[in-house]
């Protein structure tokens, strides 16, 4: 009998302010609770991953931003399901300031400090191959061989 592995479509986030990316935590009653991401969420079907990106940072941080283009598209196994994030250049809407709506914390980080940050496994190797960061060689490598890369624009850093 084969299994059917839940795919899940997530976009995230990557703002840029002055040399630093805004990260968010986690809630500890979500999946993977209390890790550190790049601002993110599921696409519901039907969505569009813009739609998707600018309602879900509106009620995780409760900011409008405007999409940009895709930065990174990976897809990562997890035990039972498979993600597939979008990363996509997004820019806050002015006189707006990010707070931590719908999730535990927010940080504004520089690339080099992103390294003190855990993040879930496939948002860790994106960010690792985005920033060039090699905190453990093995994270950047796909665990999978559904586990790919499929696009990097570098360079991000300025």
């Amino acid at each position: 009998m084969n299994e059917v592995t839940p795919d899940i479509r997530v976009v995230a986030a990557l703002i840029e302010q002055q040399g630093r990316y805004l990260i968010t935590q986690r809630q500890s009653t979500a999946v993977l609770a209390g890790l550190w991401e790049f601002p993110s969420g599921r696409v519901k079907t039907g969505e569009t991953d813009e739609a998707a990106l600018r309602r879900e940072l509106k009620e995780r941080v409760g900011v409008d931003v405007d999409v940009g283009g895709s930065t990174a598209h990976r897809t990562h196994r997890y035990d039972g399901y498979v993600v597939e994030l979008v990363l996509y250049r997004a820019a806050i809407a002015p006189v707006q300031e990010p707070r931590p709506v719908g999730v535990a914390d927010l940080r504004w980080v520089t690339p080099q400090e992103l390294e003190s940050y855990a993040f879930p496994p496939a948002d860790q190797a994106t960010a690792n191959l985005l920033f060039g960061i090699n905190r453990d060689a093995s994270l950047s490598k796909p665990r999978h061989p559904k586990d790919s890369l499929a696009q990097v624009q570098r360079p991000l850093i300025h």
